[in-house]
């Protein structure tokens, strides 16, 4: 294994409960130098929570172990194996260009993975050569920045280090590797490898862990197991009408994709919605529409599916008695969704009471969007400011009657305008990272080396319900030569 980092401390305080899972959960792994590292951008904020030294982590030795070249003080590198249904087909998976270091222990107590994207070659690599571009890296650190600031429970981009190494792809492309941090890696493709490749007693351990790590309350309840299918899909149907009240597409909502911590996870296809339609898809290799914006919650339950049939042989001695439990808490996803999903949108609304008909009034407006090719984001926050423009939604004479409904429904809550107006600011972001504008951030760093435009977009990422002039810039849509936008797999 290489030396260890001997530089000024940069603060790593490792621990590998991960580890002490059965040994078919993963693989030790040796870090794979890189030729020169050269760190593109670093997380301080996120390193100060860390209870990481920013200052050390630039330091040359200390960037070793952000570019995977050298292992941390107290490190123990290993990639994950896991399994999923990718597009529906079920397949054998695992960390194929990711190293686990260890989970940090924070200033606060917290346990936090420490994982590297694009560190080389693991035993899951299935002929790739285990490397990531810059492009890809700099967008998974732009998007989930921008969906930690939208208040969307994500994984998070400590740094993004180039390698100094090329990347061969289609084309010729420069080598990078991302820093991520998650409360844990671990996915409903996980239990998926567990139950088609590993024992009972590992399917027990596995379960044993993650009630450990996520949802210790569940421990001294009557059924534990069942408990924690519960307590997922609750925390995926909060999860999901988040991504839906943003307008935020994954694009590939594969099952080794669900992580069991209630983050969004991996950034790859992903985008964010700009004219309101249910069927909006950007992943090139989404043809069939399987994750589109309106199916997103049809697959999360999906794939929630697959994780209570990973529970089933847990949950109850009597398979049949345990299949009807666990398909109970499963039929249970649709409504707990929608109760999140109506929630966020009366907050949009600027609704604190709950009415009968407000689903009808929500659905009327997300109907008259879509007949207009209304811009999502922008068709709240004209709401949210009372400023609208004369284009097609807000000349429509059946707008004008919407208008007048909510307008009355605001007006039979107690709580005042303006007390309703800041409910909509506080819900109504003023800028998402618009597809446009973050391509232009990775084109400027990836041909030019010039890495001011995203870090100024990112300074207007962070903080999204500023309504400030300066956002102003970043909230008007594509141009039309601009659509339609796709994206790629890769990252």
């Amino acid at each position: 294994m290489a030396e260890k980092n001997t530089a000024k401390k940069a603060g790593w305080q490792l621990e590998h409960s991960y580890a002490a899972l059965p040994q078919t959960f993963f693989s030790k792994l040796t870090p794979a130098p890189v030729q020169e590292p050269e760190l593109v951008i670093l997380n301080e904020q996120l390193a100060s929570s860390l209870g990481l030294d920013s200052e050390a982590l630039r330091e040359d030795e200390n960037l070793q172990v952000l570019a995977g070249s050298q292992t941390p003080e107290n490190g123990l590198p290993l990639a994950q194996a896991y399994a999923g249904h990718q597009f529906g087909h079920f397949t054998m998976l695992g960390d194929g260009r990711a190293l686990l270091h260890g989970e940090q222990i924070t200033p606060e107590g917290r346990r936090v993975d420490i994982q590297l994207k694009g560190s080389g070659r693991t035993p899951y690599s299935r002929g790739g050569d285990g490397r990531a571009a810059l492009g890809p890296m700099l967008r998974e650190y732009i998007i989930s920045e921008a969906m930690h600031a939208l208040g969307i429970p994500t994984t998070r981009s400590l740094a993004v280090v180039k390698t100094g190494e090329p990347v061969f792809r289609e084309s010729v492309l420069t080598g990078a590797v991302l820093t991520r941090t998650s409360s844990s890696h671990l996915r409903v493709g996980t239990f998926e490898y567990a139950l088609n490749h590993g024992s009972m007693n590992d399917l027990q351990a596995l379960a044993d862990y993650t009630i450990d790590r996520h949802y210790p309350e569940v421990r001294e309840t009557e059924n534990p197991y069942l408990e924690l299918l519960r307590k997922v899909v609750t925390r995926q149907a909060s999860l999901i009408s988040k991504w839906q009240l943003a307008g935020f597409i994954h694009g590939v909502m594969n099952s080794d994709n669900m992580a069991l911590s209630g983050e969004t996870i991996d950034y790859g296809p992903c985008a964010f919605m700009n004219s309101y339609d249910p069927k909006t898809v950007f992943s090139s290799i989404d043809a069939r529409g399987r994750y589109a914006y309106g199916r997103q919650p049809i697959m999360a339950e999906w794939n929630l599916s697959r994780f209570a049939e990973a529970l089933v042989p847990l949950i109850d001695e009597n398979q049949e008695k345990s299949v009807e439990l666990a398909q109970a808490e499963i039929s249970q996803f649709p409504e707990r969704f929608n109760e999140y999903w109506l929630q966020g949108m009366r907050a949009k609304l600027g609704l604190f009471t709950e009415e009968q008909e407000d689903e009808a009034l929500i659905t009327s407006l997300l109907s008259l969007m879509q007949t207009h090719e209304a811009d999502y984001t922008n068709t709240f926050r004209a709401l949210t400011f009372n400023q609208f423009d004369d284009s097609g939604l807000f000349t429509d004479s059946d707008f004008a009657s919407w208008q007048e409904q909510w307008l009355e429904r605001l007006e039979r809550q107690e709580e005042s305008k303006d007390l309703s107006g800041q409910l909509m600011r506080d819900h109504n972001p003023a800028v998402i990272p618009r597809n446009h504008h973050v391509e232009e951030a990775i084109e400027a760093a990836e041909k030019n080396r010039d890495y001011s435009v995203m870090n100024q977009l990112l300074n207007v990422l962070s903080e999204p319900y500023a309504h400030t002039k300066e956002q102003e810039k970043y909230t008007a849509p594509p141009a039309p030569s601009l659509v339609p936008y796709r994206t790629y797999c890769g990252t």
